[in-house]
């Protein structure tokens, strides 16, 4: 069974249990297997070689998930080619592709962890009371070196957006 973290989250001040260990910075990244659509599945090692900043959100239809997609999506324009910019949540990938295309979203990877939540567990971010992921950042270097990680204590809270992409701006 998977390790749980209690007294760490909370939902509207209402506290909730995470599933799978903290990743801290330095380790290594563990690898994931997520739906990029129905049919097709990716993991981490189709980054390979690449920085890549993940931005975890509970489901993209909600103000602040909607929000720090679009400003993570603007902010993918100016990182450049060497760096794969990942919004997870376990949103069907019908949801995000309808999602993305009414947002015009057009840098940021949306994938779904809505099958196996082999990323939340792996990461630590699964919300066993919601079976959704915790809102999180992070930021893992071209060797899959885990170089910045953001644990939101309160799901309803926005990420530190400039920190994770002065993150992603030191390893490129």
């Amino acid at each position: 069974m998977a390790q749980e973290r209690t007294g760490v989250a909370t939902i509207k001040g209402n506290p909730i249990t995470l599933v799978g260990p903290e990743i801290k910075v330095g380790d290594k990244a563990p690898n994931f297997t997520v739906n990029k659509d129905l049919m097709t599945q990716v993991s981490l090692a189709d980054y390979a070689g690449k920085v890549k900043l993940i931005s975890v959100v509970p489901s993209l239809d909600t103000g602040v998930c909607d929000a720090q997609t679009r400003r993570f999506n603007e902010e993918a324009a100016g990182l450049g080619d060497n760096v794969a910019v990942l919004t997870i949540s376990v949103d069907l990938p019908f949801a995000q592709s309808r999602w993305c295309g009414a947002a015009g979203i057009d840098k940021v990877i949306t994938l779904s962890d809505y099958k196996t939540k082999s990323f939340g567990e792996a990461y630590g971010v699964l919300i066993k009371e919601l079976q959704l992921d915790m809102r999180s950042i992070f930021v893992i270097d071209a060797n899959d070196t885990v170089q910045y990680v953001e644990y939101l204590g309160e799901m309803t809270a926005h990420p530190n957006y400039e920190t994770a992409v002065e993150a992603v701006k030191k390893l490129v």
